[in-house]
């Protein structure tokens, strides 16, 4: 599978690509940025690894370079300021995503190619490469709260003392401030976590808070997140390159599930080499069904506002 990132030269984009070189799944890597030098540099650097990662071909180049892409990842984009939810930088970011889009568009792109889009706000961008791409809909995809449900396993596992490998715990909806912790169906190694003694509710709400602000806290600490991100890209791209189906909170258009319709966020999601597969409704505690319902409708009125 080749697989080309746009904002290739950034440090989402090309933690990423080091990912997907470490893992030797995907065959080609083509890397892209409106920093030349900067993609030229970042494909070197990588290149010059493959003796000892594998056999890929990585390389810079033009969007043009994209035309045979089986996945193009789009991780160009504003960074997201310390005060700044998600939402709040559609109003920076759209433009920008606009080019992007129709310079793909100019390019030309493969049919079955899948567009895997990281950029923030991602479901509104998400929905807006539907759109403006008139695409088939399970062809583009988002990373959703894929990296949301990293951290909040992680966290929970640090809270725990449990190993994060055993933890199985989801965040769904919308990636940013309307996101929802299902804890009903969290467990740790098949325990659900509601059984564990001294995990109250005041530990769920620690967890989930300091969750959603860890993007805050990643900017803060060292400028911005890349690792556990450029994990979570991978984890989202490699069954599809396998063509190995996996379910995965990742953010696509939704068709009637939960009472959802045209919003583009997060469920339990089949995805595989054709794209998206199936969603999957699963039982959910009200709250946490009516959390769900506040989201897809926080991110229509959003999405309204967007200057297409």
């Amino acid at each position: 599978m080749k697989v080309s990132i746009i904002g290739g030269g950034g440090r989402v984009g090309s933690n990423a690509a080091f990912a997907l070189q470490c893992a030797g799944i995907v065959s080609e890597i083509h890397i892209l940025d409106a920093n030349e030098k900067m993609a030229a540099g970042e494909a070197l650097d990588l290149l010059h690894g493959t003796s000892i990662a594998g056999d890929q071909k990585i390389y810079a180049g033009n969007y043009d370079r994209c035309s045979d892409a089986d996945m193009i990842v789009i991780t160009a984009g504003l960074r997201r300021k310390p005060d700044e939810s998600r939402l709040d930088l559609i109003n920076r970011n759209v433009s920008l995503f606009k080019q992007i889009l129709d310079s793909l568009k100019g390019a030309g792109l493969k049919n079955d190619a899948i567009i895997f889009v990281v950029s923030n706000p991602v479901d509104v961008l998400t929905r807006l490469a539907i759109e403006h791409l008139k695409r088939d809909p399970s062809k583009v995809i988002g990373l959703g709260t894929q990296l949301d449900t990293a951290r909040f396993r992680s966290l929970i596992a640090s809270e725990t003392k449990l190993p994060p490998t055993q933890v199985k715990a989801l965040i769904l909806g919308e990636h940013g401030d309307s996101m929802v912790p299902i804890w009903s169906t969290a467990t740790v190694g098949g325990i659900p976590l509601i059984k564990l003694a001294d995990f109250n509710g005041t530990a769920q709400q620690r967890i989930f808070e300091r969750t959603k602000k860890s993007g805050a806290e990643a900017i803060e600490l060292k400028g911005g997140a890349g690792w556990a991100v450029a994990l979570s890209i991978a984890e989202v791209i490699h069954p599809i390159a396998l063509n190995q189906p996996a379910v995965l909170p990742i953010s696509s258009q939704l068709t009637g599930e939960y009472g959802i319709r045209n919003t583009c966020f997060s469920v339990p999601t089949l995805v595989g080499r054709a794209g998206v597969i199936k969603r999957h409704e699963i039982e959910l505690w009200p709250r946490e069904a009516s959390g769900l319902t506040a989201s897809a409708k926080a991110l229509d009125v959003t999405f309204a506002q967007v200057q297409k």
